[in-house]
């Protein structure tokens, strides 16, 4: 089920939200609201999923006994040797299911064999839940949480369906105390009301738009400089709107039903450098790979040689994490490679650079980056990389992106303003805003997410199906 259709929106959201509010809470105790959410979880997961919705609790059941017999360990070789039974079960079944195909293909490819591929149906989410569960036991095991010893109140945590198949990466220690007591408001609710709805307009009025371009662009015969950056601007900003305003949307509904998730962007693509933007751009999943791999492995406290295999390591992974293909293994290996140049060769450079300079470098290296990251083909990446620096083009442009530029060119304008903090800030000012001492905002707001609302909602009735880029992986 997605967030942006009218069956989540105007039949499981609102259904959920009332069965969970009109729950008692004994005592302030949330036993009860836990196991309306886990209800109504399963039930969003089993809409897309009904054959895994077992595989999926029978992971939580083991990594939740798992958890337990590590709790009851005083011994730090037998917490390590849990802790490597749960990377086993979690990792195996994510190796199965994501990425067997992958290295029967490679395998026969090496050796010239033909093994069949086993063509298993993705689970989705599984990235997401498995480096969640996994959270959970690394913390556990390092004494930085306490045991659940509520099944129940772990296998809510973990299916929580506005996080679920998208993130961003909850770790359990950030919501352990949530977990039990939660703090309802009615303005919570609202400040979470507006966050999703400001989400759902980012993915379907932004995201959904831009992405027609992108895929114009994508299929075009025109081979000019304009048609390969706008391809790369779309698809930039199709991906960006996508998962920012899925995490915005899940951020969100959490802040509904009491939740504090963290947040998952801080406009990359204002960063100056790529090292600033990794620490804007997917946030949860960067900062899971620094405290679950690179620090364990050493981190920068190494000599020069050994960071690099760290850093190459972290990467390697972080690009196998986003799919099961050669090209992300590169992705995230070119990463690395520029963080590398920029800690050991011209980090200190960059700070001197006038900063639009630095803002310029920063968005073409992301942008070759975005290339390698969804063109299928080493041949065609290179090409369209070659495109976009003037190499092996017809011209400046054609009649085909010409038009499209015309007929996209305000979109991407509101794309490109809408990525930085400018409508924030423009928001903010809205809200100090003072008539006497009537505060306008109170009214504009929720008049403004209505009828946003209903824009929205127009569009999805018209509109085409669109899934979130991220369901991929």
């Amino acid at each position: 089920m997605l967030f942006s259709s009218v069956t989540f929106l105007y039949w499981f959201l609102p259904l959920t939200l009332a069965a969970y509010f009109v729950t008692p809470m004994p005592g302030g105790t949330t036993r009860w609201r836990n196991l309306v959410l886990l209800s109504a979880s399963l039930v969003f997961y089993a809409w897309g999923e009904p054959l895994y919705v077992a595989l999926m609790v029978a992971e939580i059941a083991a990594l939740w006994g798992i958890g337990l017999t590590i709790a009851r360990a005083t011994a730090v070789r037998i917490k390590r040797c849990w802790v490597a039974v749960a990377c086993v079960v979690a990792i195996g079944v994510l190796g199965y299911f994501k990425y067997a195909d992958f290295f029967i293909s490679s395998f026969n490819q090496a050796f010239g064999l033909g093994i069949p591929l086993l063509r298993i149906a993705l689970p989705i989410g599984i990235s997401f839940y498995t480096f969640q569960m996994l959270s959970y036991i690394f913390d556990l095991a390092a004494g930085r949480t306490e045991v659940q010893r509520n099944v129940l109140s772990f296998a809510t945590y973990v299916v929580l369906f506005p996080q679920l198949v998208a993130g961003p990466i909850v770790r359990y220690s950030a919501v352990a105390d949530q977990l039990t007591t939660r703090s309802h408001t009615l303005q919570r609710f609202a400040d979470g009301a507006t966050r999703f709805t400001v989400g759902l307009a980012k993915k379907v009025l932004i995201a959904n738009t831009i992405a027609e371009l992108a895929a114009v662009m994508a299929e075009t015969d025109e081979r000019t400089f304009t048609s390969a950056w706008l391809w790369v601007l779309a698809f930039s900003l199709q991906l960006y709107f996508d998962f920012s305003g899925y995490s915005d949307m899940a951020i969100g509904i959490g802040t509904m039903l009491g939740f504090d998730f963290p947040e998952n962007f801080n406009y990359p693509y204002i960063a100056a450098s790529i090292t600033d933007f990794w620490r804007r751009w997917h946030m949860s999943l960067s900062s899971w790979f620094r405290d679950y791999v690179y620090i364990p492995l050493g981190g920068s406290r190494v000599k020069p040689v050994r960071h690099f295999v760290n850093i190459f390591a972290v990467w390697g992974l972080t690009g196998f994490w986003h799919g099961a293909d050669w090209r992300f293994i590169a992705w995230g290996l070119y990463f690395g490679a520029v963080l590398v140049a920029e800690k050991y060769a011209f980090g200190g450079r960059l700070l001197r650079l006038p900063g639009v300079i630095a803002h310029v470098y920063s968005l073409i290296l992301v942008a070759i980056g975005w290339v390698l990251f969804e063109t299928e083909g080493f041949g065609n990446a290179a090409g369209l990389v070659g495109r976009m620096f003037g190499v092996g083009v017809d011209g400046l442009a054609g009649q085909e992106s010409l038009y499209y530029l015309r007929s996209y060119a305000v979109l991407l304008l509101l794309g490109v303003l809408g990525a930085t903090p400018l409508p924030r800030r423009i928001g903010e000012w809205v809200a100090a805003w003072r008539v006497g001492g009537f505060t306008p905002v109170s009214v504009l707001r929720p008049v403004g997410m209505a009828l946003l609302l209903l824009l929205v909602t127009a569009f999805l009735v018209d509109g085409s199906f669109n899934p979130f880029i991220y369901f991929r992986f």
